[in-house]
């Protein structure tokens, strides 16, 4: 559409994905309290077809919350909880032999729990590497391969993986390449005194508070669609690369805090991780136009995970939010000639 005004139907589509985001919003918040940040977010990657990374200790709904989605999407669900004997055929499915009515026997793929529209992959740290890379290639091509033959995921296909960040003994940290697959990496924070209040009186009633299903896989394909052709100004654009190009020590428009503490920066993904993000945003709130403001938000959730900090940033306990708030200061909005 470039600097064109809306048409009238563009205007409609957003009024209706305004309402239906609402909605899951509603449906969600029955059953999960606070959290909207993290909901959000969460609801962001879903929608944008990339997928989630939650931090937080145990017992604070990352479960919960992605079985809820399920249900007020009305989409399949299925949780998978990583351990160190956990094999790549444990998740993605394997050939086994069948026999028909005439007593022929045949290999018939059986598919693992990956095949869900939604994934928990609980405590995905704790699976060795080859076992990750086996998610890995669901997540990057939305696709599973076995025995030289490739099946297709539904659609669509979100992952939510959780790791505790206290329990590190018999782990396996991520490797850059496949935390660069996530598009967010969201931090589950404790709930405040009146939450906890109110979780108390959810979880331990005599009700059960349920999610109901306000939209379909196929709506959520074409919310998706809709958050692709919205406009983002040149201007906009030429200020997401600076950002991104600011979290790389060797260059020129880096703070002082990125030369001293990241060893890596933020790769092309985290650029277009913030770009669908701040184009969702834009439509959440009945918007046909990126703001920079837009792109604010977005940065800390697309680019924290993707800062690869240096030894002594590692020693002296930097958090990449900290340098993700300086990048963001020092970076000015309009070039400067």
């Amino acid at each position: 559409m470039g600097d064109k005004e809306p048409t009238a139907d563009f205007e409609r589509q957003i009024e209706a994905f305004q309402a239906d985001y609402a909605a899951i919003v509603a449906q969600v918040g029955r059953v999960i309290v606070g959290h909207r940040e993290a909901i959000d977010q969460v609801l962001t990657c879903l929608i944008c077809g990339g997928h989630t990374l939650l931090e937080g200790v145990p017992g604070l709904g990352k479960t919960l919350l992605v079985r809820t989605l399920a249900d007020a999407l009305d989409l399949s669900f299925s949780r998978i909880q990583f351990t160190p004997d956990l094999m790549p055929a444990d998740i993605t499915g394997t050939n086994i032999v069948t026999a028909d009515e005439s007593g022929h026997k045949r290999f018939t793929f059986e598919g693992g729990p990956v095949f869900a529209n939604l994934i928990l992959a609980d405590e995905i740290n704790r699976a060795t590497p080859k076992t990750q890379s086996a998610v890995l290639e669901a997540m990057q091509e939305k696709t599973v391969s076995v025995a030289r033959t490739t099946h297709e995921l539904p659609q669509p296909f979100f992952v939510m993986a959780t790791q505790n960040p206290l329990e590190m003994e018999g782990t396996y940290p991520l490797p850059e390449a496949q935390l660069d697959r996530f598009m967010f990496k969201v931090n589950i924070a404790y709930p405040g005194r009146d939450e906890i209040v109110a979780i108390v009186d959810r979880t331990t009633g005599t009700e059960d508070p349920c999610a109901q299903a306000v939209a379909s896989a196929g709506r959520i394909v074409e919310m998706a669609s809709l958050v692709r052709q919205v406009p983002v100004a040149s201007h906009v654009k030429d200020y997401i690369a600076r950002l991104v190009t600011a979290t790389h020590p060797g260059s020129d428009n880096a703070p002082q805090a990125v030369r001293r503490y990241v060893r890596y920066g933020a790769s092309p993904r985290g650029a277009q991780a913030m770009i669908l993000s701040a184009k969702l945003a834009a439509l959440r709130e009945g918007r046909a136009n990126v703001a920079f403001g837009d792109i604010e938000q977005a940065a800390p959730p697309a680019l924290r995970h993707r800062l690869i900090l240096s030894f002594e940033g590692q020693a002296d306990g930097v958090r990449p939010d900290e340098i993700i708030r300086q990048i963001l200061q020092s970076t000015p909005k309009a070039q400067t000639v």
